[in-house]
């Protein structure tokens, strides 16, 4: 089942390219744009559910600075129902982040920010709070996030560790076109040296075993994208 995240955002282009990104790798959205209207959701979607936990959220994606009730006031409001928050804001100082912090939230990215370090942030609450899917399916690919295993078509498909995560990392960043250097931060981890060019060895390889000559795209000039 697609994971539900509420957005609050007031900056109406911000909270459309958050909902847009999101929705490209199959979490559900919600939009609102101040704070009472946030918690009005919050609060109908729980009656909804007749007040079982499946009936919250699974995230909260939360500005700071929104009108009706700042995103401080609001945190306090919905912290005992024990939603994931990532604080969202313009804001970089210590305070603030503290504040947040100290609230509750779950994390605090300052704006601008990238569509992948923000992906990357929710999958990590996502984990915290062990909500995240342990089978990732595409196509006739099944990927078992605990086990480490891939089959496609059923059968077993073995993998190298860093095929495995390649593999995962194109797959949670589905049709969003990935860098060589952010795959490489990805996979390989900063403190890589080599070229490049062995990210394209096993985009090869994982093309060759999994069959998804036609779905493993090559980004002109950029590096790669997994697609439909």
């Amino acid at each position: 089942m697609s994971k539900q995240i509420l957005i609050v955002e007031d900056d109406i282009h911000i909270s459309n390219i958050i909902k847009m990104n999101l929705n490209i790798v199959n979490y559900k959205t919600v939009q609102v744009y101040d704070g009472l209207a946030a918690l009005e959701a919050v609060h109908n979607r729980r009656i909804q559910a007749s007040g079982s936990s499946d009936g919250q959220f699974d995230l909260i994606i939360l500005d700071v600075m929104i009108p009706g009730m700042d995103g401080f006031q609001l945190m306090e409001q919905i912290r005992p129902l024990g939603i994931p928050v990532i604080f969202l804001t313009a804001k970089n100082t210590v305070f603030d982040k503290v504040n947040g912090l100290r609230l509750g939230a779950d994390d605090y990215m300052v704006k601008p920010f990238e569509a992948i370090e923000l992906l990357a942030r929710i999958e990590t609450v996502m984990r915290r709070y062990g909500k995240e899917e342990q089978v990732i399916h595409f196509k006739e690919v099944n990927v078992y996030l605990d086990k480490r295993e891939v089959t496609v078509a059923a059968e077993k498909v073995e993998l190298t560790p860093k095929e495995f995560d390649l593999l995962v990392v194109l797959l949670k960043n589905k049709n969003i076109a990935l860098s060589r250097e952010q795959i490489l931060d990805k996979v390989w981890g900063y403190d890589y040296y080599g070229e490049t060019r062995t990210i394209d060895a096993h985009v090869k390889s994982l093309r060759k075993k999994l069959q998804l000559q036609d779905n493993i795209r090559t980004v002109y000039k950029i590096g790669y994208r997994i697609e439909d």
